[in-house]
C-alpha cells in the first residue's frame, strides 16, 4: 500500500494498538492520529492522551459516545432480544460499528489516506470494523497490522513492548485480553483457552460471585415505552445512566456472568467469559414486558428473527440493507410494549415478580380458572376438532 501519509487508528491503549502506533510510523513513515471512543470503559481512558503521544501519535481524539452507544445500539439489542447462540449478549460486537463509524468521520475531517485497527486476523472484530468502513466509505484504504506484520503471538508483542519501553496492561503472567465498555467486559485468550479451566475469581471486575452476593434480595422496577427502558423505580434516566445504574446493582447481586464457547464468523470456536450485569437485567425485564403487551403471532414472528438479528450484529453487518429492514420491523413490533416490570435480584438470579401495563393484552376475566361470563368453554371442542382434522385424516389413511 503506497502513498500513505496520514492514518486514523482505532486506539484503546491496550497491547495491540500501543504497538501499532509505533509500527505504522516505522512501516509507512506516516502521521498517526489516534482515535479512542468513550463507550463506557471508564478508567481505561485515564492517561490515554499522554500514552498515545508518547508512543508516536501526532494527536488523539477521545470522543464521548456513551449516550449514542446506549440509545442507538445497546437499546436496539434489548428491543430485538438479540442474543447470539443463546448466551452472548453481544457487548463487544455491537460497539464496533459505532466506533468504526466515528473513525471514518474523523478520517474525513483529517483528510486521512487510511484507517487502521488492532483486530487480529483470527477474530471477528476485523470483519466488524472493515464492513463498517466499506459500507460508509467504499474507497477507504484499510491497514490491518495483524495481517501484515511478522509478530505471531501476544507474547512476541509483549517482548517488543518491553524492548521499546511501551507500557501495556498485560504481561506473560496475565496474558488474557480484556475488552470493556458500558454494556459488558469480555475476557479471552491465555489461561482461558483451555476450556476446562475455571476462570480465576480475581479476574472479574464488575460482579461479585453469586456465593458472595448479599443474603437479602434487591427489588427494582423498570419502566418501558415502546420497548425502550426509560425509568427505574419511577425515576426517568438517560439510556447511559440506566445501564450504568443497573450495572452497579446487578454486579452487587452477582448477576450477569457467562462462560461460553462461541462460533466465530471466521470459522473457529472461541471461548469468552463475560460480565454483563445491567443488560442481563434489561433483557429479562423486557421479555416480561412483552409477555403482557405483545400479540402472540407478532411475538413468534419476531422470535424467529432473533437468531438472524444476533448473527448480523455478531458478524458486523450493522450497516447492511437487511439490518435496516429488521430495525424497521423491530420498531413496529415494539409499539405498545409499554409498562413496568418488577424484579427480584438475588445471588446471581434475576426473577420477574410482577408486570403491569395500560396496554396489557392480559385479561383476568378470560384467563381465570374461576367462574366467568366471557368465555364459552364448549367452543374449545370445535377449535380442537378443526385443528385435529388433518391428523385424523392421516390416521384414517393408515388404518
Amino acid at each position: 500500500m503506497k502513498d500513505i501519509k496520514k492514518v486514523v487508528l482505532a486506539y484503546s491503549g491496550g497491547l495491540d494498538t500501543s504497538i501499532i502506533v509505533k509500527w505504522l510510523r516505522e512501516k509507512y513513515n506516516c502521521e498517526v492520529i489516534a482515535f479512542a471512543a468513550d463507550v463506557g470503559q471508564e478508567e481505561e481512558l485515564t492517561g490515554l492522551e499522554e500514552k498515545a503521544i508518547k508512543t508516536g501519535a501526532s494527536k488523539i481524539y477521545i470522543e464521548d459516545l456513551k449516550e449514542e452507544f446506549a440509545k442507538d445500539f445497546v437499546f436496539f439489542a434489548i428491543k430485538s432480544n438479540a442474543i447470539y447462540e443463546g448466551n452472548y449478549l453481544l457487548g463487544t460486537s455491537i460497539a464496533r460499528p459505532l466506533i468504526a463509524k466515528r473513525q471514518v468521520e474523523i478520517a474525513r475531517i483529517e483528510g486521512a489516506d487510511a484507517v487502521s485497527h488492532g483486530a487480529t486476523g483470527k477474530g471477528n472484530d476485523q470483519v466488524r470494523f472493515e464492513l463498517t468502513y466499506y459500507a460508509l466509505e467504499p474507497n477507504i484504504k484499510v491497514i490491518a497490522p495483524w495481517r501484515e506484520w511478522d509478530f505471531s503471538s501476544r507474547e512476541e508483542l509483549i517482548d517488543y513492548a518491553q524492548k521499546h519501553n511501551i507500557d501495556v496492561p498485560v504481561s506473560k503472567e496475565k496474558p488474557y485480553s480484556m475488552d470493556r465498555n458500558l454494556m459488558h467486559i469480555s475476557y479471552e485468550g491465555g489461561i482461558l483457552e483451555d476450556t476446562w479451566n475455571e476462570p480465576d475469581e480475581n479476574m472479574f471486575l464488575t460482579t461479585v460471585s453469586p456465593e458472595r452476593a448479599p443474603d437479602k434480595p434487591s427489588y427494582i422496577e423498570i419502566s418501558f415505552r415502546d420497548g425502550t427502558p426509560y425509568a427505574i423505580d419511577g425515576k426517568e434516566m438517560t439510556p447511559y445512566n440506566i445501564i450504568k445504574y443497573l450495572n452497579k446493582l446487578g454486579g452487587e447481586n452477582g448477576i450477569g456472568r457467562v462462560d461460553i464457547v462461541e462460533n466465530r464468523f471466521v470459522g473457529m470456536k472461541s471461548r469468552g467469559v463475560y460480565e454483563t450485569p445491567g443488560c442481563t437485567i434489561l433483557h429479562v425485564a423486557h421479555r416480561a414486558m412483552e409477555s403482557i403487551t405483545m400479540d402472540r403471532e407478532v411475538m413468534h414472528l419476531r422470535d424467529s428473527l432473533i437468531p438472524k438479528v444476533a448473527e448480523l450484529i455478531y458478524y458486523g453487518f450493522w450497516y447492511s440493507p437487511e439490518m435496516k429492514v429488521l430495525k424497521a420491523f423491530t420498531d413496529e413490533a415494539q409499539a405498545g410494549v409499554s409498562g413496568t416490570v418488577r424484579l427480584k435480584l438475588y445471588k446471581g438470579n434475576c426473577i420477574v415478580v410482577g408486570r403491569k401495563s395500560e396496554k396489557s393484552l392480559y385479561m383476568k376475566n378470560f384467563a381465570t380458572f374461576d367462574k366467568d361470563d366471557v368465555y364459552q368453554q364448549k367452543d374449545a371442542g370445535g377449535f380442537i376438532r378443526l385443528n385435529a382434522l388433518r391428523l385424523r385424516i392421516r390416521a384414517l389413511m393408515n388404518q
